[in-house]
């Protein structure tokens, strides 16, 4: 695949952000590629194309396909496994949200629990800190149950949401800063 000047910048970019976000670079720049690219690539043009070995290539995609953002193509008559990417950014950005949710508020739900738990259970834990613990728990318990919510909520509907802004907390009354 021949990159552009502005591919190469987007593929570049994606990675600085993949980092920033607890990405490997590597992982970032492959999805983006393969956000780019029109047909499903295998994995040797792939390394080639951005200059990672093929062994981080293969790597790479695992992540990526246990992200649920890359897929496996066969392709009639080609014996390589070929992969492509959501090529929808709403799908890509809900996947990736539940992704994270699975891995990062889950278990801290469940930990901000037991930790309550176990702090309501000893006299020697401060009440300012039980306190605390209870007050993070249900605070976490809360965007858990909006997240819950938001994902019952049609695809058009959300996105009218999204587009809509502060422009709903104006209609509910409750604008301003």
């Amino acid at each position: 695949m021949r990159l552009t000047p502005v591919m190469k910048k987007y593929i570049l970019h994606w990675g600085e952000m993949g980092q920033r976000w607890g990405v490997n670079r590597s992982v970032a720049q492959i999805h983006a590629l393969l956000w780019l690219s029109d047909e499903p690539l295998p994995a040797e043009e792939i390394s080639e194309t951005l200059g990672i070995a093929r062994s981080n290539v293969s790597t790479s995609m695992r992540e990526l396909q246990g992200w649920n953002l890359v897929r496996l193509v066969h392709i009639e008559d080609d014996k390589r496994d070929r992969f492509e990417a959501r090529h929808d950014p709403w799908d890509m950005l809900l996947t990736i949200v539940e992704g994270r949710k699975r891995r990062e508020i889950d278990p801290t739900l469940e930990m901000l629990r037991a930790c309550a738990d176990e702090a309501d259970a000893d006299p020697d834990t401060p009440v300012s800190v039980k306190a605390r613990l209870r007050g993070m728990q249900m605070f976490m318990e809360q965007v858990n149950g909006w997240y819950e919510q938001m994902r019952q909520v049609p695809r058009p509907t959300l996105q009218k949401l999204v587009s809509l802004g502060a422009k709903v907390s104006n209609f509910l009354g409750v604008g301003g800063r």
